[in-house]
């Protein structure tokens, strides 16, 4: 862990996470939902550091969100529809605090900002519904660009979207901090030449530029 002290005078980018740094999420929510449609294993399917082929393909834009419906109803008994796929599926996403989207704006005077999320279509739908309650600006006017794994097919934590991100702007790596509550990310971010933050242990963004 670096002292802010120290490197907040060299950092003129900040690079955010999504889940769990801008919006609240518990992934246990998610995980309990399909328990109660009879996958008792579900954890072991999905988890936020391990993830199955077919995870990592819908947030790589490879299967389009009806091909991984499909495929989750094929575990599940009969009877169980798509919308409650779906909805158990978005369970894990939570609130986003309206300060936490004042704060953004507020740090856009000193950095520039940049959105980072491995995500689907499926929950960046919802999410946006979520954003939207509680910002009068849509998320892209927050942010100088918004980057989603499923657009990109390319997700984190490899080095290649930190250098695709870094490239398509001019951002010395050096300069650029990279904020996500997932470890795993973080080490890549790091690997990647990048300042990397892990928000853990009820840090949140609040924390650091307030």
């Amino acid at each position: 862990m670096f002292l802010w002290s120290v490197i907040d005078e060299k950092i003129k980018n900040v690079i955010f996470d999504f889940g769990g740094v801008i919006i609240n999420i518990d992934y246990n929510l998610t995980i309990e939902a399909f328990k109660k449609f009879g996958i008792k294993n579900f954890e072991e399917i999905y988890s936020q550091a391990d993830q199955t082929n077919l995870f990592d393909d819908i947030e790589t834009g490879k299967i389009s969100p009806q091909h991984f419906i499909n495929e989750l109803l094929r575990l599940l008994p009969k009877g169980i529809s798509p919308n409650q796929v779906v909805h158990a599926w978005n369970e894990m996403l939570l609130d986003i605090p309206k300060e936490r989207i004042e704060l953004l704006n507020s740090i856009r005077a000193k950095y520039r900002i940049y959105l980072l999320s491995n995500t689907n279509s499926i929950h960046i739908d919802a999410a946006l519904r979520t954003w939207n309650k509680v910002s009068d600006n849509p998320i892209e006017s927050t942010f100088d660009k918004v980057y989603l794994s499923f657009k990109l097919s390319m997700r984190k934590p490899n080095a290649e979207i930190f250098n695709y991100v870094c490239e398509a702007h001019g951002l010395e790596k050096e300069e650029t901090l990279f904020i996500d509550d997932s470890i795993q990310h973080v080490e890549g971010a790091q690997k990647a030449g990048l300042q990397a933050l892990h928000l853990s242990n009820g840090l949140e963004i609040q924390d650091i530029f307030s």
